[in-house]
């Protein structure tokens, strides 16, 4: 091989390597819901460029409830997403032929936001006092599913419900078609003010502080992503992590990412929003005890046949089936969560 020949195989690999090095893996990923402050801890990574640099492109996208995110993920639509994991163990008991059940890879929410809201003059100030009461939801909202394990419980007793657009959930309470609502807290709350009520008129009591250990919302991997590319998993839940831990330090600095993504969102909403979400079921003390990403085996196979339960689902829900934390990044990297608050 003469000067020449060798030069210009070398400059080849150079760009062949150069190309291999630039490739990126796409990805899409797809919300629970629109983009809200919570989504901030998806949407920062992306506009930091931490997935590029991990060799991901990775499109987000809105959702619009976690049993559609579910529903997309298996479809093969998605290869990964956010979704309630109540609403993932419905969907494997629901469909136990289905090929390709996706699997909860890292924990978000370590508690579910569920809870009960009522405004103070209706008089509920426990979940006791909604004995008797009429409730409302939307019919597939999680709360509304999960209040069986609520009524267990705290042996509330016969409610009645009323079932309304998620649109219309707040308002009807405010003008008091419903004594109270179930939804999620840092949405429901913050969607009364914005009609017109104080939060010091709202009585609010989370089914996590009230005997109901449920998890809230995990990242789900698609089969095919978790056989065909477990080092692209691995590396999105590692950029990710990287993220979420900018975002809880700073959330109003990481909710110009969302206003990027949604010019139209109310910016000190959202971010308060975030910050609810934060304090009440990402860096809960259920979250600092267990870590954050990390499940603990007997509390999932309790909320396993608590779902199996208040969901009648057609087969009992395997908790082993809908969890895989073999993808989580290192102890170092998992260790994010915001200084408690004193």
């Amino acid at each position: 091989m003469n000067k020449r020949q060798f030069l210009q195989v070398t400059a080849a690999l150079a760009v062949a390597t150069l190309g291999q090095a630039h490739a990126q893996t796409p990805l899409k990923f797809q919300l629970d819901w629109r983009f809200e402050g919570p989504s901030a801890l998806f949407v920062q990574p992306a506009a930091k460029g931490y997935f590029k640099q991990a060799g991901l492109d990775v499109t987000i996208d809105a959702g619009n409830g976690s049993s559609g995110t579910v529903t997309r993920v298996a479809s093969g639509s998605y290869d990964i997403g956010l979704a309630d994991v109540a609403a993932l163990m419905e969907f494997h008991a629901n469909n136990p032929e289905a090929p390709n059940k996706p699997v909860a890879v890292m924990m978000v929410y370590n508690n579910t936001p569920a809870a009960v809201l009522a405004l103070k003059k209706s008089g509920i100030q426990s979940p006791a006092d909604l004995k008797g009461k009429k409730l409302g939801a939307p019919v597939f909202d999680a709360g509304r599913k999960a209040f069986p394990i609520l009524d267990k419980a705290n042996k509330i007793g016969a409610v009645s419900w009323t079932a309304m657009e998620p649109s219309l959930r707040e308002t009807m309470l405010v003008r008091g078609d419903v004594d109270a609502i179930t939804g999620f807290s840092f949405t429901s709350l913050l969607n009364l003010e914005a009609r017109g009520v104080k939060a010091d008129q709202v009585v609010v009591l989370p089914y996590a502080d009230h005997g109901v250990k449920l998890y809230g919302n995990a990242i789900i991997a698609s089969p095919k992503l978790i056989k065909e590319n477990p080092v692209a998993l691995k590396a999105f839940l590692s950029a990710f992590a990287k993220g979420a831990k900018e975002v809880m330090a700073n959330p109003p600095a990481a909710m110009e990412a969302v206003k990027a993504r949604d010019g139209i969102i109310n910016l000190p909403m959202e971010t308060r929003r975030l910050q609810l979400a934060i304090d009440s079921v990402v860096a809960s003390p259920d979250a600092r005890r267990e870590g954050f990403g990390r499940v603990d085996a007997g509390r999932l196979s309790l909320m396993a046949s608590q779902v199996s339960d208040a969901y009648a689902t057609k087969t009992r829900v395997d908790a082993g089936a809908i969890w895989n934390g073999s993808f989580l990044p290192p102890a170092a990297e998992l260790d994010i969560l915001p200084k408690a608050k004193k």
